[in-house]
């Protein structure tokens, strides 16, 4: 069986989406399943990119590596080759819905923090399911980036019992 595809989503592919992409690949990997997991960005103006700095940090502190990331776009060509398409806010969500090709593709957007267990009865219209972009954050401890990580890891830990369902271990 060839693993699961997922592609996160952001703006730029250097801040949100490069880090759930090394979140969830991170925890995929330790609870054991398989998955072929990564990002990109809805614009262009990042591509080839490493992930931002600030991104690379609240990664670091939080015990992943995010050294490694190049920045790529989204291109609807990855509709037909990813299983789940996880946008990181609810323009990004409303940006993929309007590219996707047909209703098949359309089926396989979700918002990230939809996966997240304390907000699973909240409609995909309400604002508390984004993860808001921190690249403007300014701050000298860097708070909007460290909330980032935390609220990417949350949704991510749904997104492994989703993923867990679909490979036939019940969580």
């Amino acid at each position: 069986m060839a693993p699961y595809r997922i592609c996160f989503v952001c703006t730029g592919n250097i801040c949100r989406s490069p880090s759930a992409e090394v979140i969830a690949r991170a925890r995929i990997h330790d609870a054991g399943l398989a998955a072929q997991v990564d990002s990109t960005g809805l614009d262009s103006y990042h591509v080839g990119d490493g992930a931002d700095e600030r991104a690379v940090w609240a990664l670091k502190r939080a015990g992943y590596d995010g050294s490694e990331h190049v920045a790529q776009q989204f291109h609807e060509s990855l509709f037909a080759e990813r299983d789940l398409i996880v946008a990181l806010d609810r323009g990004h969500f409303r940006q993929l819905h309007a590219m996707a090709p047909d209703a098949e593709s359309a089926a396989k957007i979700r918002l990230l923090r939809s996966f997240d267990f304390d907000l699973e009865d909240v409609s995909d219209d309400d604002r508390r399911l984004d993860v808001p972009d921190p690249y403007y954050d300014r701050s000298a401890q860097n708070s909007e980036f460290v909330e980032m990580i935390e609220q990417i890891e949350a949704a991510v830990d749904g997104i492994v019992d989703y993923l867990d369902e679909r490979q036939g271990h019940p969580a």
